[in-house]
């Protein structure tokens, strides 16, 4: 393979690896804020103890992301150093402002956080909390913000020596696809944390420990009703992602749809086989206009095709195409088991179904796959550009050896996946564990003089 492809499945590996990261500690963090606020409303020590179970599985994911994180910002300078010759003073301004608004606000308050329970006041430890959640939002505005620019640049100048240079600083931050990828990127991070809390509290729940189940009926209780909300609402700001990219990015659309020839009144190919050599789908189901009425909102809408350019300036189809499918797919599987959820707690059988249980304890994954395949097509899709429509990804690469490259593509792939399989077998053992507190669990600040020491109570209810 040549260093371009080799270099582009190394970032796209490790990137995708670390996107897993963020899209779980981001939902998760305002979780245990959370939980955090309904300990000191209610004094329920249930919601005490899932305070630090999250805490604890929290400090793993927050790890993974910040090891994982920090080898991208090398492969920048390794094996793009072209893109970051030239796109330096446009992104370069957002990277250091996510460094000094995010990452020390989170690397600040984190120790607190982690270990600051029956330490220091309750009040103090939720406020720790709610600044490292904030700064997990702050972080991902940046880095959304950047890549965001790549997809649809605006505000800048090319200098003679090929370089971006911005015009305008706010220009370049609220670039036209930013609010949209900013909403659907952390909406997708809470839905993917609700699933893993509801997935974790399921277990929990069909194992049947005694001493446990008032935090399990809690914490999937909690998990469900924020799935019920969240799941549509990320549809919908779906929708309107898809309306921004068609107008700023009409091939990526194409790609998605399997769309060769510009039609209006256009059907929608729920599923079909690309053939990019030939320029045509081997094989088709389509609805009829459909296509325009969604991706236009409009009967007579047009959808441009991948025909409107030439082969060599279109994103490679095929993966785009699957990846956006296998996304759609994970959020109706996510829609359907919030509104089963849902049914069966207006029938007061929300915990009684261990059949539904076991559902949500394999819909677990489901966030994760829609986060990574969501990835695939905005960046496959973006593909030939790393700048949309300027930077050519070939221009971007550095001069290496392909060799160099792949030893260092083949490390990677060992090492990320020690870390994860370490990942697993740490937080596995959490899970197992459960969430009960082996002791009385000590009460810090005003609810300590009022109350002293109280054991979990196996009558409340959420």
């Amino acid at each position: 393979m040549s260093a371009l492809i080799l270099s582009r499945l190394q970032f796209g590996f490790t990137m995708g690896y670390h996107i897993l990261w963020p899209a779980f500690t981001i939902g998760l963090a305002w979780f245990i804020v959370f939980l955090g606020v309904a300990w000191l409303r209610t004094g329920d020590p249930a919601y005490r103890q899932l305070q630090r179970f999250w805490i604890r599985i929290f400090s793993l994911a927050f790890g993974m992301g910040v090891v994982t994180g920090v080898v991208i910002s090398y492969q920048l300078g390794l094996n793009w150093s072209n893109y970051a010759r030239m796109t330096a003073d446009v992104i370069g301004p957002l990277f250091v402002l996510e460094v000094l608004t995010a990452f020390f606000l989170e690397a600040g308050f984190v120790g607190v956080m982690l270990f600051g329970q029956g330490r220091v006041g309750d009040k103090f430890h939720l406020a720790a909390c709610a600044i490292v959640a904030t700064g997990t939002v702050i972080s991902a505005f940046w880095i959304i913000s950047a890549n965001s620019w790549m997809q649809t640049p605006t505000a800048f100048t090319i200098a003679p020596d090929g370089r971006f240079v911005a015009t305008s600083f706010w220009g370049v931050v609220f670039n036209p696809s930013m609010p949209f990828r900013l909403a659907h990127m952390l909406t997708a991070s809470f839905v993917t944390g609700s699933f893993v809390v509801a997935g974790v509290s399921a277990f929990w729940l069909w194992r049947g420990r005694e001493e446990e189940q008032n935090a399990a009926r809690a914490c999937f209780s909690l998990a469900l009703w924020l799935a019920v909300v969240l799941v549509p609402l990320q549809m919908v700001l779906g929708d309107q992602q898809g309306l921004n990219t068609r107008q700023y990015q009409p091939m990526k659309l194409a790609a998605i749809e399997g769309r060769w020839e510009t039609m209006s009144r256009a059907p929608i190919n729920l599923i079909a086989w690309p053939d990019q050599k030939a320029q045509k789908n081997d094989f088709a189901l389509e609805v009829p206009l459909l296509g325009s009425i969604i991706l236009t909102h409009s009967l007579d809408g047009t959808i441009k095709g991948l025909k409107e350019v030439p082969p060599g300036e279109q994103p490679p189809v095929l993966p785009v195409f699957f990846a956006f499918r296998v996304m759609v797919g994970c959020g109706m599987a996510m829609l359907a088991i919030a509104v089963t959820g849902l049914v069966l707690r207006l029938r007061r059988r929300l915990f009684a179904s261990r059949r539904f249980l076991l559902i949500c304890m394999a819909g677990v994954p489901l966030g994760f796959i829609a986060t990574i395949a969501g990835w695939m097509v905005t960046e496959i899709g973006r593909q030939p550009y790393v700048v949309y429509g300027f930077l050519r990804t070939s221009d971007a690469v550095s001069p290496v050896a392909g060799g160099a490259v792949a030893s260092s593509l083949g490390i990677a792939l060992l090492l990320y996946n020690l870390l994860l399989l370490g990942f697993f077998f740490y937080a596995g053992r959490m899970v197992f564990k459960g969430p009960a507190s082996p002791g009385p669990v000590a009460l810090v600040g005003r609810k300590a003089g009022a109350i002293g020491l109280i054991s979990p109570r196996k009558d409340a209810h959420p």
